[in-house]
């Protein structure tokens, strides 16, 4: 590997692998630049070059988003945070900041997010831009809480946009899929700290699906997790408290969340692997392994958890008025199929945003997760569940395994021809093109 005297430039032959370690791209080169002038001046280079440019954070798509057999921007140098600004309540933080450390800072400033996944590795950039979201009635996607983004485009020069500077790029770039440019800065909106009252049970899945209207509109956050094989889910309850503040034990915490969520969860992968026929009887017991808690804790400690199980994923955001139907359909097809699936289904739900290609944009949305252990053969479940997802319009996370082309997906997001329009004028040579964005959004 050689290094320019600030970041560093990797020549060719090394292979790019993501988190979920179905997607492998060979770049030209790859950069992890220090400086927005850097990154600038590596775009510039690469459009002379003749090479196309994506960007990648941690790699937690299972889709080839940032794939690219040009060159490749590694922002882990772009870190750290630029302002906190106590009277517009924002903070602004370089691209490729993980979110685990943004919250780490903001608690300690007594701030936070309003809202969050429910896992923090990824980088701010990589997890805004494919959509990355938590569950919420009322508060929606990290994307949704952006109020300033800053990119380098396809020329090489840097661009600022709010709802306010340059408004039609704001409204696409919160969500740009690596389309418009390479971010290098995010402004988000944040609020005072404040606590959560997380209350975790299990709960017969008839019953969920009877009560879903009522569960969803009593809680401010709230998910829950099918096995498929049985008739059990898990779920979460997350509402705002005013304390006291009564975190989970450090004890009880490793048992529930590492040893039994982590690796007890592991070794029934690896024995659902090589015995596909066990997986109904294992899925009856580890439905049953977690027991009721509640806590009180910081946000980002209540939404996020550890997750070191490596699968691949696919979810589908459904109008939220569609998912009970959509559920009780993924459940027969299971039934029925003869399909031995290993890992629970993930049920969230989030509000109409105004994003242009939000998996939420303009109708409120449920999302439905299903998954398979890494190295398990998916492809006929995902099918199978995909054929109902996209019966009921639904539109497929950018970031997770899906079949969909832009034909289908002009179809679903109004707003489509909008995006196409903005991308043709920002980047009409397609600097930062890939197959994934020729499928999704066209030549």
């Amino acid at each position: 590997m050689s290094s320019t005297a600030s970041g560093k430039t990797s020549g060719a032959n090394s292979t790019w692998r993501n988190w979920g370690g179905n997607v492998t791209a060979r770049p030209a080169r790859q950069v992890a630049p220090v400086s927005v002038d850097e990154l600038a001046a590596a775009v510039r280079r690469a459009r002379e070059d003749g090479l196309p440019v994506k960007a990648v954070g941690t790699g937690h798509s299972f889709t080839s988003i940032a794939a690219t057999d040009g060159v490749l921007i590694r922002p882990q140098l772009l870190t750290g945070i630029r302002d906190v600004d106590r009277d517009s309540m924002t903070v602004t933080v370089e691209a490729g900041t993980p979110l685990k450390r943004l919250n780490a800072v903001l608690a300690r400033e007594g701030l936070s997010l309003t809202n969050m996944g429910d896992i923090m590795e990824q980088t701010v950039s990589g997890a805004t831009s494919t959509g990355t979201h938590g569950t919420g009635r009322d508060s929606a996607s990290i994307a949704a809480q952006i109020k300033g983004l800053e990119l380098v485009t396809a020329d090489g020069s840097v661009l600022t946009c709010s709802a306010t500077e340059n408004p039609e790029v704001f409204a696409a770039a919160r969500l740009g899929l690596g389309a418009l440019g390479v971010v290098t800065a995010i402004t988000f909106a944040v609020e005072p700290l404040f606590l959560l009252a997380a209350r975790e049970e299990p709960m017969p899945l008839d019953r969920v699906l009877a009560e879903f209207d009522q569960l969803w509109a009593e809680n401010e956050h709230f998910e829950f997790y099918w096995f498929p094989h049985t008739g059990n889910t898990n779920t979460k309850r997350n509402n705002r408290s005013a304390g006291p503040e009564r975190p989970v034990g450090r004890l009880a915490g490793w048992f529930e969340d590492e040893f039994l969520s982590n690796g007890l969860f592991q070794v029934t992968q690896w024995a659902g692997r090589a015995a596909p026929a066990s997986i109904p009887g294992i899925a009856k017991v580890s439905s049953r392994a977690l027991s009721a808690r509640t806590y009180t804790d910081i946000p980002y400690k209540v939404f996020t958890s550890p997750r070191r199980v490596r699968f691949v994923e696919m979810e589908y955001a459904v109008p939220r008025a569609a998912l009970v139907e959509t559920l009780r359909e993924l459940k027969a097809m299971v039934e029925r199929s003869g399909l031995r699936v290993s890992f629970p289904v993930e049920v969230r739900t989030a509000p109409a945003d105004d994003i242009t290609l939000s998996t939420a944009s303009g109708r409120d949305s449920a999302y439905i997760a299903v998954h398979m252990y890494r190295g398990t053969p998916y492809q006929s479940y995902f099918t199978a569940a995909e054929r109902i997802f996209t019966a009921h319009e639904g539109r497929p996370h950018w970031g997770k395994v899906h079949t969909r082309d832009a034909e289908y997906l002009a179809r679903v997001y109004p707003r489509f021809a909008e995006f196409t329009a903005l991308r043709d004028r920002l980047d009409p040579d397609r600097l930062f093109r890939n197959d994934y964005l020729r499928r999704v959004l066209g030549s």
